[in-house]
This record gives C-alpha cells, sequence and structure tokens, in this order.
C-alpha cells in the first residue's frame, strides 16, 4: 500500500520500506526532533469540576 511521507510527502510503500511511515532516515529523524522540541504536543485531557477538587486544584 502506498503512503505520503508525514514531513517531505514523498511516496513511500509500507511493505518494503524500514522507516515507515518515512521515506527516509532523514525525515524520521526530523519528526523526531520536532517532537524533541516541542513542536508536537499531545493535549492534556480536560478534567472535569470533580476531578479538580479530588487534586486540590
Amino acid at each position: 500500500m502506498k503512503h505520503r511521507c508525514p514531513i517531505c510527502r514523498a511516496p513511500t510503500d509500507s511493505q518494503t520500506h524500514p522507516d515507515f511511515p518515512f521515506c527516509s532516515e532523514r525525515c524520521r529523524l526530523l519528526d523526531l526532533g520536532n517532537w524533541a522540541s516541542e513542536k508536537y504536543r499531545v493535549s492534556e485531557a480536560a478534567m472535569d469540576e470533580e476531578e479538580e477538587k479530588e487534586r486540590g486544584e
């Protein structure tokens, strides 16, 4: 199945490419650098009022 690299959008094959979903080691490392420099973030789930009270916030 053909996919596109999330960094450079080049086509890449999920079955044969060792750096999947990236097209190259360079793109894989660029993505890792984006995570390390906090360009990407996983948002924290919102707490409801009861959870805030339990945590003392």
